[in-house]
């Protein structure tokens, strides 16, 4: 039976405790049994005095206990008190077995395989080393009482020799066997671990396209949602001025109608392509740009100041554009405000943009569903690092305020 017994393991029976016991019975077990049946049948074959009622019956019985108990290990093993008992019953058993037989044989045999065991049980520590020496003195006194002492002394100086190679050859064998179970523990976890990285891969994967799919619906609504509302509002706008016979303002309407046409156009080719085309260097100029589209498209003033902003990365400059725009454009459909206000402030390391109406209000803690375009700008506003904040009642406007921090961003501190 090859085990290994932890000289620390605990006096219980749960199996973590017993983890490092390692236990492969058949095939040692099934070979010890068939070498003592063996040497049972040549002893008593060769010891007519053994085939004698009186003797025959203890030796049976002590043949057939000492192989139980080695079948039995196993569970013995769940107590290091139950094996210290094991050691030494099975020591006198062996010796008993032995000179009731009167067969050096079955005592080599015998005690060769207990002190093989014992190795097998403890490995090469003090408990292992104390077990084979009180192996080893039982077979000393086994070979006395077979034998003179002078037959004794050469028996045990060629004994030494068999002692010391199964000793060597058990521990080989249980470094093997412990690098095998190691390396079958080790292949577990390499295959859990790739099960665990198949599942993050799942997860990672489903999360961009979750990720995508976001970005996708905010780049169709910072496109083709506001570019045509922009151009409804114009052509509203125009319509307005034809039916008051002023076609020089509704034509210039028009035309300025058929240049955000074109570039909404084009903005939808850059979304769908996925790629990138700078805005303005200028932010100021970018805003502006967009104040003026609002104000010929509803004739709504809009009142403009601004710190002189320093150079942005794209995606800053991108997400102010983008809010400024989504927030005119909600003015226009929604506010009926007669005024709009739009601020860009330094505040320490952080840009500030500011849109306020005087527009009816809405409640803000109770934001309607649909309302795709606040939610956009938080996503947008998230993802550089900044601020949203928007607060409205009912009947006295609303105020938007953003802030972004000037730092570089991680994906620019990469690069860089």
């Amino acid at each position: 039976m090859k085990m290994i017994y932890n000289e620390g393991m605990p006096n219980n029976s749960n199996p973590e405790s017993i983890s490092k016991v390692e236990r492969d019975p058949d095939l040692f077990v099934w070979f010890m049994t068939l070498v003592i049946a063996s040497l049972y049948a040549v002893t008593l074959y060769n010891q007519p005095a053994v085939r004698q009622l009186g003797t025959l019956i203890p030796f049976t019985v002590l043949t057939l206990t000492h192989l139980i108990l080695h079948w039995q290990l196993g569970k013995i093993l769940t107590s290091a008190s139950k094996t210290v008992w094991y050691i030494l019953v099975q020591g006198v058993l062996a010796l008993s077995i032995s000179v009731i037989g009167k067969n050096l044989g079955l005592s080599f045999a015998l005690f060769m395989a207990l002190l093989g065991e014992a190795i097998g049980l403890y490995g090469l520590n003090r408990r292992g080393l104390l077990a084979s020496v009180y192996y080893f003195l039982l077979l000393v006194v086994s070979l006395v009482q077979l034998s003179n002492w002078a037959s004794s002394v050469w028996v045990l100086l060629s004994t030494i020799p068999i002692a010391l190679f199964v000793i060597i050859y058990v521990s080989l064998y249980m470094r093997q066997v412990e690098a095998r179970e190691r390396a079958q523990s080790l292949t577990l976890e390499l295959e859990k671990a790739n099960h665990q990285l198949s599942e993050y891969a799942a997860q990672v994967e489903d999360l961009t396209i979750a990720n995508e799919r976001q970005r996708m619906a905010r780049e169709l609504h910072d496109t083709l949602s506001q570019g045509l509302a922009g151009l409804i509002l114009q052509l509203e706008a125009a319509d307005a001025h034809l039916n008051t016979n002023r076609s020089n303002k509704a034509q210039s309407i028009i035309d300025d109608a058929m240049e955000q046409a074109r570039a909404t156009l084009s903005n939808a080719r850059r979304a769908i392509d996925d790629l990138r085309q700078p805005f303005l260097d200028d932010l100021d100029s970018a805003l502006r740009l967009e104040i003026d589209r609002f104000t010929e498209a509803t004739s709504i003033p809009v009142h403009f100041y601004s710190d002189q902003a320093p150079p942005l990365p794209d995606p800053v400059k991108e997400t102010l554009i983008r809010a400024v725009t989504e927030s005119l454009t909600n003015i226009a459909h929604h506010a009926e405000a007669q005024n709009v206000e739009v601020n860009v402030g330094m505040k320490g390391k952080s840009l500030s943009v500011t849109i306020q109406d005087d527009g009816v209000g809405f409640d803000a803690n109770s934001i309607p569903s649909g309302h795709y375009g606040i939610l956009g700008i938080k996503e947008r506003v998230r993802l550089v690092n900044g601020s949203f904040d928007i607060q409205s009642d009912n009947g006295r406007g609303t105020m938007i305020k953003i802030e972004v921090p000037l730092s570089p961003l991680p994906e620019e501190e990469d690069q860089g």
